[in-house]
């Protein structure tokens, strides 16, 4: 499987600004630029690469929950996924530092010990955790 997007940037690193196309047609021309990225701490003027890792992040693992949910014999009847990426400036410019995942979900006949295990497996298994290199940290409410 291959999944394909597009950069396109135009002029200086701080000054200048591009746009992201993915292949499904989800991002069309979305704006991004140094200063949506770096300026805008609420981030309410443009997406950027790191919102965009967050999102992929909530994305794939509420899908591996359900995925380990349904193998054990669950259904859940919501899973709500909140990823924040947290980034530091180190003597090599800015990483990737700890993806903070917060979850709630609703299961029903699921005991919170088995919640705890198959959400740790989604944590660890699914290809994005899998692909960053930086700490994961997961905070899990089972709710009734």
């Amino acid at each position: 499987m291959k999944r394909i997007s597009k950069a396109v940037w135009k002029g200086t690193g701080k000054e200048g600004s591009g746009v992201l196309n993915s292949q499904s047609g989800a991002l069309e021309d979305l704006p991004y630029s140094f200063k949506m990225r770096f300026e805008n701490e609420d981030g309410t003027k443009g997406t950027n690469p790191e919102e965009l890792i967050a999102a992929a992040h909530a994305g794939c693992f509420a899908m591996a929950l359900a995925v380990q949910l349904q193998g054990a014999g669950y259904t859940a009847d919501s899973i709500d996924v909140s990823a924040t990426l947290k980034m530091i400036k180190d003597d090599k410019g800015w990483v990737a530092d700890t993806m903070n995942l917060v979850l709630d979900a609703q299961v029903p006949d699921i005991s919170q010990e088995k919640f705890d295990e198959l959400a740790g497996n989604a944590k660890t298994g699914c290809p994005i955790s899998r692909s960053l290199n930086c700490e994961i940290v997961l905070e899990a409410t089972l709710s009734s």
